[in-house]
């Protein structure tokens, strides 16, 4: 009888025992599983199976890549309805590849798990020299040049979209180099603007020959991309000591101050060894600008182009215009005066003339023969 207590509870000893190391070890594992990263978005989702008392994530890429400074590398993560945890980093591209950290504190102790993500595909090969820019209003252009190292077959694809709700839509109309590869991609028709657009991009690409690495992108501000159509209305007028020169601003896809728009005038005398510095101006109500007549020469001319003052895009040149044109005016008119003093004159003795050949004098009769 002994023995078998005995034997009882040596058994609830070592259940004991196990118990509390199955525990032990259950509250040193991490809470955090199931991390997993959507490229496209750029969110980190992740799970719990124990409840955290604080808890972060951050993004962490190579020196010198691509970043918006408006959005930190450290937050606060979201939760969705099914428990799922998430961050989005707005801010960091991953096409150079990034480690991401979940850390929290569970029970008095933290814990983190890091979750490195690579590029794949064969380096070089990826499209480089990414650019987009609107014209025309409602209209826009991208493009892009194959990576140094891009196998022959390579054809690359450009997804886009507006927002991070939004699914992505490839590319319709893309443009081809001469070997047929694709360089560039044009967008009909861009839809209503709205104040805070901005646009998101991938470019990716496939080959028989390897894996293609793709390119993203931080978000595109609309309004920065913009290239304004040349500025509309330009008028010359003049007094007796200067040229007004006056235009109208573009047409533009967003509403903004006119005070952000840059414009350049261009006043340059054609054969002259020496070139006239350009003038730069800020957008106004009234956009206006004085150059004294002394200044000017009958052919002295003037063009004008207009950008968005926080980019370098800037529109076409409008047509040159002659502002020395009020002083050919009055040279032209000085010359008409001239041949109209010379002219007339001369019509007076052709007149003359005609009328002397048309009755001629009667001679007289002599007096000889008058007295006879």
């Amino acid at each position: 009888m002994a023995t078998m207590l005995g034997l009882v509870s040596f058994l609830v000893l070592l259940n004991a025992a196990c118990c509390g190391q199955a525990q032990l070890a259950g509250e040193t594992r991490s809470p955090i599983t199931n991390m997993q990263l959507d490229s496209r978005k750029r969110m980190l989702t992740w799970n719990y199976i124990r409840n955290v008392s604080q808890q972060e994530c951050m993004i962490s890429t190579p020196p010198n890549s691509p970043t918006m400074a408006s959005f930190p590398t450290t937050q606060a993560p979201e939760v969705r309805e099914d428990s799922t945890y998430f961050c989005i980093f707005r801010n960091r591209v991953l096409h150079r590849g990034a480690n991401l950290t979940v850390k929290v504190t569970c029970d008095g102790a933290k814990f983190q798990e890091v979750l490195p993500f690579a590029n794949p595909g064969r380096e070089g090969s990826g499209a480089v020299n990414f650019s987009c820019f609107i014209y025309n209003v409602r209209l826009m252009n991208c493009s892009w040049a194959p990576g140094p190292q891009a196998p022959a077959d390579v054809r690359y694809r450009l997804f886009w979209w507006a927002s991070l709700h939004e699914d992505e839509a490839e590319c319709v109309h893309y443009s081809t180099d001469p070997t047929g590869t694709r360089v560039g991609c044009h967008f009909d028709e861009l839809g209503a603007p709205q104040g805070t657009d901005n646009y998101f991009f991938l470019l990716n690409g496939t080959s028989s020959e390897t894996a293609i690495p793709f390119l993203d992108f931080v978000p595109f501000e609309a309004r920065k991309i913009e290239k304004y159509n040349p500025p509309t209305n330009i008028t010359i007028t003049h007094n007796t000591s200067h040229h007004i020169i006056r235009w109208g601003n573009p047409e533009i896809r967003y509403e903004l101050s006119t005070q952000v728009l840059y414009y350049e005038l261009d006043i340059q005398r054609p054969g002259s060894a020496s070139k006239t510095n350009p003038v730069f101006q800020r957008g106004q109500d009234a956009n206006v600008y004085v150059v004294p007549r002394s200044a000017v020469r009958p052919d002295t001319t003037l063009r004008v182009r207009v950008r968005y003052l926080h980019n370098e895009l800037w529109s076409e040149w409008t047509p040159t215009l002659r502002l020395g044109l009020p002083e050919q005016d009055f040279r032209g008119a000085l010359l008409g005066v001239l041949v109209t003093a010379t002219a007339v004159p001369a019509l007076v003795l052709v007149c003359f003339c005609k009328w002397y050949s048309l009755f001629p004098r009667i001679p007289q009769v002599k007096k000889e023969l008058t007295g006879t």
